[in-house]
């Protein structure tokens, strides 16, 4: 036998081919990523790096990071930039409701989803704090308030973001009742005021 024949043969390492091995490669990376670095300290290079394929993979599956967050770490059927966009059809008064209608229905086809779990984390983990606030605050809320011009952007934003965790931790971790079996559009009537306030009302800042 030759000594080439006697060489152990080593499996030839190379790229992902571009199927569904790669977008789960993908989801699996970001969720790691994500969690060691939060949200805007993850880059799109360093998660494709870890899945073992071409940054441009992650464009080509989702779109971008925003859209890679929602489905790895907050599983979200939604493209972020989709959403913001149908958030903001229809009248801006009711635009509220229309936030909370989403959040909750989204939520409620997987009781919570992975909701539960990443709101636990919070407290133990600074990166996944980070990760929900960058995501919930600058890529759709921020987006939102950015969209209608409203006065204290960034504060509205935060704003409405408690309401909207709140509601979460309420409905799905500690399930309150009523509050956690309420139907949607009871839950929508109820909190969909407040969110609107938020949004376009008086806040208590500069004689409002």
């Amino acid at each position: 036998m030759s000594s080439a024949e006697q060489r152990p043969r080593t499996k030839r390492r190379g790229r992902r081919p571009a199927g569904q091995d790669t977008r789960a490669a993908l989801l699996e990376a970001a969720r790691e990523v994500f969690s060691e670095s939060g949200y805007e300290g993850a880059t799109v290079r360093t998660i494709a790096a870890r899945a073992g394929v071409d940054a441009a993979m992650v464009n080509h599956w989702f779109g971008g990071k925003e859209a890679l967050f929602a489905q790895a770490v907050l599983k979200l059927p939604f493209d972020p930039a989709e959403l913001v966009t149908a958030l903001l059809e229809g009248d801006i008064d009711k635009l509220g409701e229309r936030i909370v209608r989403r959040f909750v229905t989204v939520w409620d086809a997987t009781s919570g989803g992975v909701f539960p779990a990443l709101i636990r984390s919070l407290a133990a983990h600074d990166q996944a704090a980070t990760g929900l606030r960058d995501f919930l605050v600058k890529e759709i809320l921020g987006r939102v308030v950015e969209r209608i011009e409203a006065d204290h952007p960034q504060l509205r934003a935060n704003l409405c973001a408690s309401q909207i965790i709140g509601l979460g931790m309420v409905r799905y971790v500690a399930m309150f009742p009523p509050l956690a079996t309420a139907d949607v559009e009871t839950v929508v009537t109820a909190i969909g005021p407040t969110l609107q306030r938020y949004l376009t009302g008086g806040i208590g800042i500069d004689g409002e």
